[in-house]
């Protein structure tokens, strides 16, 4: 069974993913598509904090010890997820401004040449 503490942890932690959230995307400083994953996370941890059934039942089907430890390994594999994804977005994203860095390099050369 999921400890009360752990089920009081996740849902104050959800609350706070939620309004932090919020105040990121009403001041524009987070992409809402990017939003959409921290409130699905959210939700999902409100779920299992409030039907720790859920998390008992996946626990003893994947052969954990206890729902504490599932609960943990599963944030812990979401946010490896997520740090994977951020890390393919930067990788492109550079590889973006190198190819502009050298069009506007380029263009200034052939400019400077007239």
């Amino acid at each position: 069974m999921l400890p009360v503490y752990l089920r009081v942890l996740l849902v104050l932690g959800a609350v706070a993913a939620l309004a932090l959230v919020g105040r990121k995307v009403k001041k524009e400083k987070i992409l809402v598509e990017d939003a959409v994953f921290w409130v699905v996370l959210a939700a999902i941890f409100v779920l299992l904090a409030l039907f720790p059934g859920i998390a008992i039942s996946l626990a003893y089907a994947l052969g954990f010890m206890s729902a504490s430890n599932f609960v943990y390994l599963a944030i812990i594999v979401l946010l490896l997820w997520k740090v994977f994804s951020n890390s393919a977005e930067i990788s492109r994203l550079k590889s973006k401004v190198n190819e502009l860095t050298q069009e506007i390099a380029l263009s200034q050369h052939e400019k400077d040449e007239r």
